[in-house]
């Protein structure tokens, strides 16, 4: 039986919530979600989400890269219950790196 993690890092919903290039990450002490947003996530992925910030929290690392704001992950989540206890396990002890300046991504000339 596929976990919820496996089932993210597969690509079997129609918008994987991780990068497929690190699906045994889940295995480790850390686990990574890839650019998070902007889509909004689905019911499904949303309990598999909680899943595996349940299994994360207080036995390992989540680390998260996203250009979206922090305050705009709640719409993401989409509904408010899930948001609320996903959120408030992600941020509890969280270590935040804003960063800022012009994007890596646009071609030097």
């Amino acid at each position: 039986m596929a976990t919820a993690a496996s089932r993210a890092c597969s690509g079997s919903s129609s918008a994987p919530i991780c990068s497929p290039s690190v699906s045994n990450a889940w295995r480790r002490d850390g686990s990574l979600l890839d650019d998070w947003g902007p889509d909004r996530l689905t019911a499904p992925q949303r309990r598999d989400l909680m899943e595996i910030v349940e299994d994360r929290y207080g036995n390992g690392s989540i680390l998260i890269t996203s250009q979206l704001p922090v305050d705009a992950w709640h719409e993401v989540i989409g509904e408010p219950t899930f948001a609320d206890a996903i959120l408030d396990r992600l941020v509890h002890n969280a270590h935040r790196l804003p960063l800022d300046g012009p994007s890596l991504c646009k071609s030097q000339t």
